[in-house]
């Protein structure tokens, strides 16, 4: 029996969010972060872009792959404006973010994502579960919150399922142009042991659970080294840093160069 660990590789995801305004441009980013990501030996590269330039993107290989920004839970119907799991899967998307933080205060609530976690399993596409407080305050009332956003996303999910889902966390209060302030690394790192212990509470695991753990805020290429080597993630959700070329890649760089 062959006994060799495999080594775990970090995972970088791009939201591109409601951006670029062209097709044109959107081919230009992707096909700059897909020549440096696919040479990426310890980084596994995920990028989300709208609906409408996935067809025109094609990914090859596992290294680098797509993922989508959100997903509808049946398969096809009568929905209109949505984008169903299965059509999603045709154009070959790995990845879904589920949950962000944009899409909560636009009204999506615990249970309607919890099916399009069901729904992307079913389909093959890994879940990026998005958690986060809106506020942070001293008595710790945002661990209550954030237990009850992984419990109700995560119900009547089977154990076998915490290995094919990703859990990022994305503290509201550190995220664009109105943030408060970055968290501390010593922050981020007691959040992700917390995460880690709801998960393995609600699968009644005495092992650390497989899920893999992202960290999203304002993460760019002056503070990804940081993030990675003292948040205790396995990874990064960047926004607004995956729209520059020139800063993607050098994030992907950097993260590459980082012992796990």
């Amino acid at each position: 029996m062959n006994m060799v660990k495999e080594k775990q590789k970090w995972l970088v995801v791009a939201n591109w969010k409601m951006n670029p305004v062209s097709g044109k441009l959107a081919k230009q980013v992707f096909s700059s972060v897909k020549k440096v990501a696919n040479k990426m030996r310890n980084v596994d590269t995920v990028v989300c872009p709208p609906y409408i330039y996935m067809e025109n993107m094609k990914t090859s290989g596992h290294r680098f792959v797509l993922g989508a920004q959100d997903l509808f839970p049946v398969g096809e119907g009568s929905f209109t404006g949505n984008i169903s799991y299965l059509q999603l899967k045709n154009l070959g998307v790995k990845y879904s973010l589920i949950g962000h933080s944009e899409k909560r205060n636009q009204g999506e609530t615990n249970e309607a994502i919890n099916e399009k976690v069901k729904a992307g399993l079913k389909g093959m596409i890994t879940p990026i579960i998005c958690i986060g407080e809106k506020e942070r305050d001293e008595s710790g009332e945002y661990l209550k919150f954030i237990k009850e956003q992984i419990s109700s996303s995560l119900s009547g999910l089977p154990k076998t399922s915490i290995k094919d889902i990703v859990v990022a966390y994305e503290p509201v209060w550190a995220i664009g142009s109105t943030a408060k302030r970055e968290p501390t690394t010593k922050e981020i790192f007691e959040v992700t042991i917390f995460i880690k212990k709801v998960l393995s509470d609600i699968y009644d695991t005495k092992s650390v659970p497989p899920t893999k753990i992202l960290y999203g805020g304002s993460v760019d290429d002056k503070n990804v080294e940081i993030i990675l080597k003292e948040g205790g993630v396995d990874g990064v959700l960047v926004g607004r840093a995956s729209l520059d070329p020139k800063k993607f890649s050098e994030i992907l760089k950097k993260v590459e160069n980082i012992k796990r």
